[in-house]
């Protein structure tokens, strides 16, 4: 009996191509390009302390998806120590306000002279130890349309001031120049829910447009699906959806004189920071 010839099924294209690029300064960053016609959005996504792992690059495709060009400098690239170290989570690489202003800087040149980038267009996200370096380039005169904080830029240290942050969280927010999302956890063990209300009275206090959200249950690095423990699949599903239709309104291009401040909030009666512990 003979066989039919089986037809080999092609396997789909991405649609996305990412890749490894090296900018001037010598710092490496993951990129993603969508293959999407017209000028597109620029995403920069600044990495958690772990640096440049799986799940940054996991996140660069994903907006690559949604049709940024996107991309995750190593804000790590001046450390010298075991970078293995740093990706397990056991050892730290802190970064000046500085040298993070700079890196930011040079990931926004590169990303405009693509000729995909609509220049006007371009946002900043921190996740973690980075979200206080996302607001830093909306409030140091740069070009930056929407401003993205994860779990970060509201916690103990950013209250206070040392060689690396010279300045108060505060005090950076009083010259913020675009719209923030600030995205939060309940039982996040870092920072605590008054932070949070404290960064949101900042914000009001400077009349900046903000959109800010806690969510329940969930602990520091909620979004990280490469850690089962912390992990947080509805909250980071909904939070991608927030953060989309964030972009989408505040990236239209369409200039707005308006102020607008969205506060939503779940977490119990009964909260208690101190019994908020770390998730591995």
């Amino acid at each position: 009996m003979t066989q039919r010839a089986v037809k080999k099924q092609k396997a789909p294209k991405s649609s996305v191509a990412s890749s490894t690029v090296r900018l001037p300064s010598g710092m490496s960053a993951f990129r993603a390009l969508p293959k999407a016609k017209g000028k597109r959005p620029g995403m920069i996504l600044l990495h958690e302390r772990y640096g440049v792992v799986q799940h940054t690059k996991d996140l660069i495709v994903k907006f690559a998806k949604a049709g940024y060009v996107a991309i995750a400098p190593d804000l790590f690239w001046r450390f010298t120590g075991d970078r293995k170290a740093l990706e397990r989570g056991e050892a730290r690489a802190d970064i000046r306000d500085s040298e993070a202003l700079d890196d930011i800087a040079e990931s926004i040149g590169h990303l405009k002279k693509l000729s995909i980038v609509d220049p006007g267009r371009i946002a900043v996200m921190g996740v973690c130890q980075t979200g206080r370096q996302a607001v830093l380039p909306a409030t140091n005169g740069q070009d930056v349309a929407a401003c993205v904080v994860f779990y970060g830029a509201a916690g103990g240290k950013e209250w206070t001031t040392d060689e690396f942050r010279p300045v108060l969280i505060e005090t950076l927010l009083e010259k913020l120049s675009c719209p923030l999302l600030g995205v939060f956890g309940e039982a996040d063990h870092i920072i605590s829910v008054d932070d949070v209300l404290r960064f949101r009275t900042a914000l009001e206090r400077n009349k900046k447009s903000y959109h800010i959200r806690i969510y329940p249950d969930a602990p520091h690095g909620w979004l990280n699906n490469t850690m089962p423990g912390r992990y947080r699949k509805e909250a980071a599903v909904d939070a991608w959806n927030l953060l989309m239709a964030f972009l989408k309104k505040t990236m239209s291009g369409k200039p707005s004189d308006r102020i607008t401040w969205t506060f939503e909030n779940d977490f119990s009666r009964n909260y208690d920071f101190k019994k908020n512990i770390r998730m591995e």
